[in-house]
């Protein structure tokens, strides 16, 4: 498009403090693509609730939840494995919600949403790269389970297998929201009637399958329901409760909410936010019931597999030379749909923190390529192997990031009334660390952490994730009353005189231009420069490194 950015001829004309005019160009040009590190602006979100849902609930489309499924129940037993689920799914749904709201509401991603919920502008650069670790650990997970099919119906060795399923999503990435969207759209109904398909015909064709699924006791052999096994077992699945910022990357697109699209819009929100954990929950039973079905048959080690799984599934109803080439295209397929996702959410958190460490933007791609890089490491590391060990640590993290953003937004928004309740995230108006959110995500995770090391006994390893939840609950607002909120806003006043919303409570859709990179941007993207009487994007903000353009923190009244 026509962007009227700066040339090189611009560059003597640059103002103090600007970023470099190359710089800018690139930072507008790829920015401008799906709003990445941005506020999406209402000019942008064309798509329907339906769509938007139809899309993030696409990108969950993962194998993975039939080798967690799978490897609890083995463990475990069919008991202690559908109890654990069914537990992660419920913490899953109810710190899902106000995410997505918020998300869906103002039209801002999971990062954006953490710095003004608690954490400080610069804070929440520690879960953007507790995010980024979750993006590229499910890349490698998904990337193996596709290098196992690849194996199976190839013959292609697994080394080779992981740097093609790795490779393959780099020209989907590259093009944003508007590809993801028609990628999800139409593979959704393929996909769907592949993965339950085989299900509905083996409980049909021979209903003992589920007296032993239900009966199946796990390798533990204790049999029944015990809290420590239930409790294990949920560590695992809360590793996915991160998946909620996947979700959102999709979410802020939503339209505007209105009285006219309310229901429509609540729907999809509620489908597509919090509401993914209960087709995740659904997998991660039938991963288990099909790991029962084929254990006798490939071995407690491939039973978890998914491509094992689909080939035992699939070869019970149709003919022989058929069944490895369809459970190679679901693999194919459920891989494709969730890795793009994973690269491209991957790659906005990296540059999301990069950009505001060294206030220089380096360009997406470079990070979807340090994000593919990590991936394929730990494939190549046989992560399948040791994967519980993997999710269980990292769950411990991301419980208490995303619990302290959830209790942040339900109580001390709405129920304390300490933390504004509109959200905040542009340079200047934040403070750089705010000790709310800061101190009650890192005593939380260390502590679940220590304990899911036995650093405080074998008797309360079991219980890390319900430490991580429960401590991160309780601090955050306790920190919020001690600090009387004073450190979640530098200033109030952006130096604007039209409100940040309309009168329905919407972002506001009025433009402005950027006096620094020139393009126009909608109100909530904006604020008052310092030291020119204009107004600055809040990416050319992030890349400042002078400061010229940051405005003064002003006195704000803390809450009494």
């Amino acid at each position: 498009m026509d962007s009227g950015l700066y040339t090189q001829s611009d560059a003597a004309e640059a103002q103090p403090g600007a970023v470099p005019p190359r710089q800018t160009d690139q930072a507008v040009r790829e920015t401008l693509e799906d709003y990445t590190l941005r506020f999406a602006p209402r000019s942008y979100r064309r798509w329907t609730p339906m769509v938007v849902a139809t899309t993030a609930l696409g990108g969950i489309a993962y194998m993975a939840d039939f080798s967690i499924g799978a490897g609890i129940g083995l463990a475990h037993g069919t008991g202690n494995a559908l109890v654990a689920i069914a537990v992660a799914a419920v913490v899953i749904f109810v710190t899902g919600f106000p995410l997505a709201y918020y998300g869906a509401r103002y039209n801002i991603d999971l990062d954006l949403i953490t710095r003004g919920s608690g954490f400080g502008y610069y804070g929440s650069i520690l879960t953007s790269v507790i995010f980024a670790s979750f993006t590229f650990i499910f890349f490698a997970l998904e990337g193996s389970i596709m290098a196992q099919g690849l194996k199976l119906g190839l013959g292609l060795p697994l080394w080779l297998g992981y740097l093609v399923s790795t490779l393959m999503v780099i020209p989907l990435v590259i093009y944003g929201m508007k590809a993801l969207s028609k990628l999800q759209v139409w593979t959704t109904p393929v996909w769907l009637v592949l993965m339950v398909a085989p299900l509905v015909y083996l409980i049909a064709t021979d209903p003992g399958t589920v007296d032993r699924f239900l009966s199946y006791a796990g390798t533990d052999g204790e049999g029944g329901v015990n809290t420590a096994s239930v409790l294990l077992g949920a560590g695992v699945c809360l590793s996915l409760i991160a998946q909620i910022g996947e979700q959102i990357d999709y979410l802020r697109f939503m339209p505007p909410k209105t009285e006219a699209n309310k229901r429509g819009w609540w729907t999809a929100v509620i489908m597509a936010g919090p509401g993914w954990v209960v087709l995740g929950a659904l997998k991660q039973a039938i991963g288990v019931f099909l790991a029962v079905y084929i254990l006798a048959k490939v071995g407690p080690t491939a039973a978890p597999e998914p491509i094992q799984q689909f080939r035992g599934a699939f070869d019970a109803m149709m003919p022989s030379w058929l069944v490895v080439p369809l459970a190679v295209v679901l693999v194919v397929i459920s891989q494709i749909k969730i890795n793009v996702t994973n690269a491209y959410s991957g790659s906005l958190a990296w540059t999301n923190s990069f950009t505001r460490v060294t206030r220089r933007y380096p360009g997406r791609m470079v990070f979807v390529l340090v994000n593919l890089g990590f991936a394929l490491i730990l494939m190549e590391a046989d992560m399948f192997s040791f994967l519980n060990s993997i999710l269980g640590f990292y769950s411990n993290c991301a419980i208490a990031w995303v619990v302290t953003v959830a209790t942040d937004i339900g109580v001390n928004k709405y129920l304390l009334k300490i933390s504004p309740l509109q959200p905040e995230f542009r340079r200047g108006m934040l403070h750089a660390v705010n000790p709310v959110g800061v101190v009650a995500f890192v005593a939380a995770s260390g502590l679940s952490i220590a304990m899911y090391f036995h650093a405080l006994g074998d008797t309360l390893q079991p219980y890390s994730p319900v430490a991580a939840a429960v401590i991160a609950f309780v601090l955050t607002p306790l920190m919020a009353i001690v600090t009387k909120g004073r450190y979640y806003l530098r200033r109030t006043d952006d130096g604007i005189d039209e409100p940040l919303l309309d009168a329905d409570g919407n972002p506001s859709a009025t433009t402005y231009d950027c006096h620094v990179c020139r393009q126009p941007y909608e109100r909530p993207d904006l604020a008052a420069c310092r030291t020119h009487d204009a107004v600055i994007c809040s990416l050319c903000l992030s890349t400042d490194k002078v400061g010229d353009h940051v405005l003064p923190a002003t006195a704000v009244q803390p809450v009494r």
